[in-house]
């Protein structure tokens, strides 16, 4: 018997449309990342209802590869493909374990592999998200245990496919290095996803955004200010996209507050206090061909 199907419906009714309409709320702009996690996401619903009407199915390889620079949504999206993964029934739990280097790597022999073992049970039944993943290979080091770490890795993604997904996220030109150091390493990774730099109107737009979500809103002059802000900043070193803009509002917000508090006596009103001023923005050291913030190496890393 031909039963009708209605794709439309199950897609509803699992809940992978809430999780992307919030990606589309959540990320400014990353049109071809977006496009891809639906096709995934379609992939794997149509997966679903071949196997609920016992139709031959094979479970795809999900583990995937994030290339871009910092603040351009990669954890973000990590978690939104575990959750999506979790509505769909291929990951138990849908968390997201993020480790670096350290977390994985022994600095003697023997430390690595329960290191890296732990590290997957950790990670069981939802996504382990490896930043910096290239940082893993050490070609110039013949004592250095990554490849190690690597080897174990890559036995968990072979032997445990419905056990968790694994993510490798790093710098483009890096990332393809790191590739070729191992050949069984880039067949075993299904989806090559690139994470483009954000335009500088979609920078002015997240800015917006995160100010939107704050109750807080800029002046017409500090809109046109902020503009040229980003023009600045994303010309100097240490750029993170997404991650700078968000570090840049944090510190208008404190000359903001302590522009109003200078103002004492004075009395202020609510839209005082919702509103950045041009001035909140134009003593930024960017202005100077300066880097603000004493951290921003360190938060342009994570």
């Amino acid at each position: 018997m031909n039963l009708p199907i209605d794709l439309s419906a199950e897609y509803v009714d699992s809940g992978v449309a809430d999780v992307l309409q919030q990606l589309d709320l959540e990320l400014v702009g990353l049109k071809p990342v977006k496009t891809r996690i639906k096709e995934i996401a379609a992939l794997l619903l149509v997966e679903r209802v071949r196997q609920n009407l016992e139709l031959a199915t094979t479970k795809p390889v999900l583990h995937m590869s994030f290339t871009g620079r910092p603040g351009t949504g990669k954890t973000t999206v990590a978690k939104k493909i575990s959750q999506i993964l979790h509505r769909l029934g291929y990951l138990r739990k849908g968390h997201v374990v993020t480790v670096t280097r350290d977390d994985l790597v022994g600095q003697y022999v023997g430390h690595t592999a329960p290191k890296t073992k732990e590290v997957i049970k950790r990670a069981q039944g939802g996504v382990l998200f490896i930043d910096e993943a290239y940082y893993l290979y050490n070609s110039g080091n013949e004592r250095d245990y990554g490849a190690e770490a690597i080897e174990i890795l890559l036995q968990g993604m072979e032997t445990q496919r419905d056990g968790f997904l694994v993510i490798f996220a790093g710098y483009k030109d890096e990332m393809e290095k790191f590739y070729l150091s191992n050949p069984g390493l880039y067949s075993r990774v299904a989806h090559h996803i690139d994470f483009p730099d954000y335009s500088n109107n979609e920078l002015m737009q997240i800015a917006e955004l995160l100010l939107s979500k704050q109750n807080y809103s800029f002046s017409t002059k500090a809109s046109e200010c902020f503009k040229e802000y980003i023009e600045r900043r994303r010309n100097l070193p240490f750029f993170a996209n997404a991650r700078s803009i968000r570090n840049a509002l944090d510190r208008m917000r404190l000359r903001q507050a302590n522009r109003l508090f200078s103002r004492k006596g004075q009395i202020l009103d609510r839209k005082d206090l919702m509103t950045i001023e041009e001035a909140d923005i134009k003593a930024s050291r960017v202005f100077k061909g300066e880097i603000e913030g004493h951290n921003l190496l360190d938060s342009a890393n994570k």
